[in-house]
């Protein structure tokens, strides 16, 4: 493959290779050797393609490169969204500074390390009490609906203040505003629904506050420190991020050892060990990278890397998995799972001002979680062959369409 800086790859995104669902696209592996590469993407245009772990934290966190998607040359990821960018409210996934920065500020509060931090035993709670539920139930059971789409939902429910007995609603919707498979107007009306739905229960909290994220959002929009669109649709990128992504990490993270029965066994050995079951944690999130989209930008200026120049107006592409394999970021075989490995500097948050907001709370889920399940229930195992788990591949992350177990 011609991996010079002008060679222009056709097709991206990549299928993952078959058989193969933790790995990213083997293209894309070869194109991390290359200073930089261009790809051909839906509408003919021809974005750089990120894919080294230090090319991606120096232009993350360039003030020269743009997440603003109505400026020219921005790679949509699809043509409604590049028909939308115009008329879709100003949030922290579309903004540069000052005004990411004030949106941002709105909501960092709840997701301040210590004030996560202090959610452990209730998150710990949660867990077992979920745990509970699922050893006093049918077997083989599916840990995405027993376990992993419930421990996040519940958490982000209370944070948020959003009733978890409509979690059926928002699950259905969230999978559906997320899926490039659907037809445009079915992925929008599910956007459209879930917004509707934080609408009302933002002016709900308007009218009632409650001690609650949502009712945080109502004393700013009274404040005149925000609008209620921007509410809302905090509310609704919150929401969406406070489960879908947790949930996957867990069914995901749970196969991937499983798949690994060595490393499992190790694990929980040191499940009462919390450095150790974070380590864990930073690891699954590298080796995983479950975010199947690549982060989107454009140049402001023009920019000076890996032997390249890349010009105002061109597009970027960032692909966080390709950079969580990285052999000059990540000691050992970065194509392996190592729960030993020291993996925090991964990039499956992504980098720079827009790195994930909820990171801190999804550490924590994860850690609960990781640390607990296997310690309780040390016989877990596939209740199906592998190869007949049917991955999704289709959304802003990839995941399972179940994920059936037993012990």
């Amino acid at each position: 493959m011609d991996t010079s800086p002008t060679a222009t790859v056709p097709g991206y995104p990549m299928p993952r290779a078959a058989g193969c669902p933790f790995d990213p696209p083997p293209a894309v592996e070869e194109l991390r050797a290359a200073p930089l590469a261009k790809v051909r993407i839906w509408d003919g245009s021809t974005p750089w393609l990120i894919t080294r772990h230090a090319d991606q934290r120096a232009l993350l966190n360039d003030p020269r490169v743009s997440i603003d998607d109505r400026r020219p040359g921005f790679p949509h990821v699809t043509a409604h969204r590049a028909g939308r960018a115009h008329s879709t409210p100003r949030m922290v996934t579309n903004t540069d500074a000052p005004d990411h920065t004030r949106l941002r500020r709105m909501v960092t509060g709840p997701f301040l390390v210590k004030r996560v931090e202090a959610m452990r035993p209730a998150v710990q709670g949660i867990v077992d009490r979920v745990i509970d539920d699922m050893l006093a139930g049918p077997r083989p059971a599916d840990l995405l609906t027993a376990l992993a789409l419930p421990v996040p939902s519940l958490v982000i429910c209370a944070l948020l203040g959003v009733p978890y007995r409509d979690h059926a609603f928002f699950h259905h919707n969230s999978s559906r505003a997320l899926d490039r498979s659907l037809p445009t107007e079915e992925a929008e009306a599910a956007g459209q629904a879930l917004i509707g739905y934080l609408d009302r229960l933002l002016r709900e909290k308007l009218a009632d506050p409650a001690d609650d994220t949502l009712s945080d959002l109502g004393a700013r929009v009274t404040a005149g420190e925000m609008s209620h669109d921007e509410a809302v649709h905090m509310g609704v990128a919150l929401l969406i991020a406070g489960h879908e992504t947790t949930a996957t990490m867990i069914s995901l993270g749970t196969l991937a050892l499983l798949r690994n029965p060595g490393r499992l066994a190790a694990l929980r050995e040191r499940s009462e060990d919390p450095k150790a079951v974070a380590g864990a944690v930073e690891e699954l999130l590298r080796y995983l990278t479950i975010v199947d989209s690549a982060l989107r930008r454009v140049a402001l200026a023009d920019i000076e890397i890996g032997g390249a120049t890349i010009r105002a107006g061109d597009g970027l592409l960032f692909d966080l998995a390709a950079a969580n394999r990285d052999p000059d970021a990540f000691t050992g075989d970065p194509a392996a799972l190592d729960p030993g490995r020291p993996a925090r500097h991964h990039q499956a948050f992504g980098y720079g001002p827009h790195q994930c907001l909820g990171q801190s709370l999804a550490r924590l889920e994860l850690q609960v979680v990781y640390g607990t399940l296997y310690r309780r229930i040390p016989t877990l195992r596939l209740a199906v062959p592998f190869e007949e788990i049917e991955f999704l591949p289709d959304g802003i992350t990839y995941g399972v369409r179940a994920l059936p177990v037993t012990w």
